[in-house]
This record gives C-alpha cells, structure tokens and sequence, in this order.
C-alpha cells in the first residue's frame, strides 16, 4: 500500500510547504501551519459538451430577491436575498447569529416557504428551545443534526426548500478529505461543495462562520473569495445592541451598515440608528458628534476624547472605536498644525455605542475631540463635525454632505462645521447655520467665536 503524502498549509493565508516550519514565510505568523494529507487523483471526467454563448445572447433581467422578514439584514444584502447567492454570517460566540437566523426561517416559514437548518453544533433539542423562547413552532423548518457533506444534495432533493442555514461551515466535514472539521484542507473544499450545489439548484445558503481573536473569520482567505456576500456581525455581548456590516457584496454595496436590538423576543429593527449613538450631545468636554455615511445612509455617532499628563515617558495612544494608526496620525496633525503640545499627553478615544469609524470624513470630528479636552472646554452646542484631515492640516470636501447634514437637522443639530467647499447653496437652504473651514486651526480658531473652546497658537 503506497505512503500517504501530506503537506503543511497555513491557516491563516493558505500557504504550503512541504515540512515543518515555526512561522510562516506567507504572513510571518507563529504556529499556524498544520498537516494536512494530499488528497488522491480524481479520474477523469469526460467533456460535458455545453453550449457556449457570448454575453450579449445572456438576459440581463434582474434576478427576484425575496425578502428575509429583517429590514436591517434585507439593507445590509442589498434588498433581500438572491436566489443561489452564498452568504457568509461571521461573530463571535453568543453575539446571536444563530438566534438571528432562526428568525428568518420563522419569517420565511410563515410565507409559505422551506428552510432546512444543518446544525454542526447543536441538537435538534437545543434548537427547539431556543426556537420555544422566541415563540416559534417551525412547521416547515426542518433541522438536521448532520455534519456530513455528502449528505446534504440528498437532503436538499427530499425537503426542497427555499433556502439553506449551514451552522456551522467549521464543524462540517467532507469525508474523502483526510483532515479534521475547521481545517483549512476541509474549510476550503466544504465551502466548493456548498457553493456548487447552490449554483446547480439556485438555492440561497447561508454559513455562519466562526471568528478568530482578532475578529476576522476562521479558515483561509478564500473562504470569503468563495462566497458572494460576506457579513460580520459586531457588537459587545454586555450591550443590546448590535451591528450587521458587509465588508463583501457581489449584489449591492459593501460596508452597508445595519443596527439591531436584542430583546426577550429576540433581534429587532433599530428605526433611526443616529439615535442610539448619541447620549450628551451639550455641554461636556472632550466630546463631538461626527456623521459618518456607511453604505447608503448617514449616522450620527459621539466621539468621545480624553487628553491627560503623562505619568510614564512614553504617552500612551488608545482607541475604541478607530484604527490605532489612524489615532497616531491625527493626534500629530494636532500638534504640528494645531498648535497643541501633544507629546506628553496620553491621548484616549471611544466611540459610542460599538461602533467602528472608518469613513474619513469623522477626522475633523475626532480631533476637535481631543482638543475640546486638551482645553476641557466643550465644543459649541447643538454642533456636528464634517470633514477629513490632511497632514498639512487642511480639511477636505467629503461625498454626500448633503444627506450628513439632513440626518443632523432632523435630529435637532442646529450648527455645523463642515469643509469650505463649492455649492454650499444647497447646503444653506437646510436651515443649519454652516462653517466652513479650510483648516484645523481654522476650525479650532471658529469654535472659540461660536463660544466653544479657547484656541492659542
């Protein structure tokens, strides 16, 4: 009988080698290589002989979505779900993905459709309780407690449903693949085999997918290349809230953002998302309320900043919320253009609610942050910040400034700082008493006239 041959895959980037190594030359992390077996020759396959056509000849009509029965979830897909598109749910344990999903095939079931839920990790049991707690009966949500992939087309043929919960991808396995459930040989393969029967039958599938310490989904990288949209859903366990995100859509727009409740009855809508990022708008230092567009809609958030001495020789720079570099970045704009003496002050920054500012044009708000604390000056009431920093200090234009200032009207702002830019008729016609800047000391220099902070430099 011939030896078995194996090699060593990374998983966090996939890469092989032939032996044993300490770290990876791929992505130079520690321990991350494991065995798996090479897998045998497959016979041939004859020519399938299919007919070849040009794009031209191919309809161009919109495939019908259907919806999932949660507003937020059908925004952050792109309007609902496509017929043969394969989602990937990613969060860490206890967050509620699962208790989100059993909510959409409660919906789906009610419409008159099928949901088959393969569950890797829980029995049909601990299903039925929870699914008893949110007050559904599941007359037409089959569960199955099988981990086995080669099962799952007999499955599909026997209950045709109308869509498919996977839970999760890393505890199912492919048996001809040598390696354990969740290795990256087995993550890879299971995710194709999934994929190619959701092309072959149209039918929606969606994975829920573990995540690593650092927040990213186990398994290999082209574990998302393979799926058509991927979600990661966010939020602090110890908080009510919680937020859908796509950072990967083949059917709308990525980084769509949606914000969701959990209650005794389980995940619900948030109406008006700006809403439960904003607390104490008035009145207190070290805070500013930047509208950060994610996806297709503004949302209003609180910057929170808190600039104090140093007690060590190396100021620390911490953040909640934002990117650690883009905190450094900021913090020395500050000082070499906003005349700030910044280099023995420990500078810390949260955002509220959980949420995760990366659109730029929250830099202008974040700064005027830590100088409202550097000064403990608050900034002028009933004031909201637009715009991104340059390294020079200047501020530039941001996209769909228009729909950021409607958001901060409707919710009672009445004054806002915004980059100096063209056509800021229409912008005026909002009825919010407008300043435009063109650079941070500008902008540190008009707050103090609008009764906020006090500017030397």
């Amino acid at each position: 009988m011939a030896k078995e041959k194996s090699y060593f895959c990374c998983s966090e980037c996939g890469y092989q080698s032939p032996k044993q190594m300490g770290r990876c030359p791929g992505c130079n992390n520690w321990n991350t290589l494991t065995e798996e077996l090479i897998r045998p020759d497959r016979p041939k396959v004859a020519f399938p002989g299919r007919e070849l056509r040009a794009l031209i000849d191919v309809s161009g009509e919109e495939t019908m979505r259907f919806q999932s029965g949660n507003y937020e979830l059908d925004r952050v897909l792109g309007g609902g779900i496509v017929p043969g598109s394969l989602i990937l749910l990613g969060g860490e344990p206890g967050i509620g993905k699962s208790t989100l999903l059993l909510q959409i095939a409660d919906y789906l079931d009610k419409a008159g459709k099928k949901v088959l839920y393969l569950s890797g990790e829980e029995s049909s049991r601990q299903i039925k309780m929870r699914a008893d707690r949110l007050g559904i009966d599941g007359r037409n949500i089959y569960i199955i407690n099988e981990a086995n992939l080669d099962f799952l087309a007999g499955y599909i043929d026997q209950i045709k449903p109308d869509l498919v919960i996977v839970d999760s991808i890393q505890t199912v396995y492919i048996p001809e693949i040598g390696s354990i459930p969740g290795s990256v040989a087995q993550l890879r393969e299971s995710a194709a085999r999934v994929m190619e029967i959701a092309k072959k039958t149209d039918l929606p599938f969606v994975l829920i997918g573990h995540v690593t310490k650092e927040g990213a989904i186990a398994g290999p990288k082209v574990l998302e290349h393979l799926v058509d949209t991927v979600i990661y859903f966010e939020g602090d366990t110890n908080n009510f809230y919680r937020i859908l995100r796509t950072v990967k859509n083949r059917f709308g727009p990525a980084n769509e953002m949606g914000i969701l409740e959990m209650s005794g009855q389980g995940l619900i809508e948030v109406d008006n998302p700006s809403r439960i990022f904003l607390r104490h708008r008035h009145g207190l230092p070290g805070l500013a309320v930047v509208a950060s567009f994610e996806g297709t809609r503004p949302i209003l958030v609180e910057v929170e900043a808190l600039v104090v001495p140093s007690v060590i020789g190396y100021p620390r720079r911490m953040a909640s919320g934002i990117e650690g570099n883009r905190l450094s970045l900021l913090v020395a704009v500050l000082e070499k253009r906003g005349g700030l003496s910044m280099g023995n002050k420990d500078v810390y920054i949260k955002v509220a609610g959980g949420a995760s500012l990366k659109d730029p044009a929250t830099d202008l708000g974040v700064a005027l942050a830590m100088a409202s604390s550097f000064y403990d000056t608050p900034l002028p009431s009933g004031s909201i910040v637009v715009g991104e920093l340059g390294l020079s200090g200047e501020v530039r234009s941001v996209s769909n400034l228009t729909l950021r200032l409607k958001e901060a009207k409707k919710l009672g702002f009445v004054r806002a700082l915004i980059p100096n830019e063209t056509g800021q008729e229409a912008v005026n016609t909002l009825g919010l008493e407008v300043i435009p800047v063109d650079t941070l000391a500008e902008a540190l220099i008009k707050n103090r006239h609008n009764g906020g902070m006090h500017f030397e430099g």
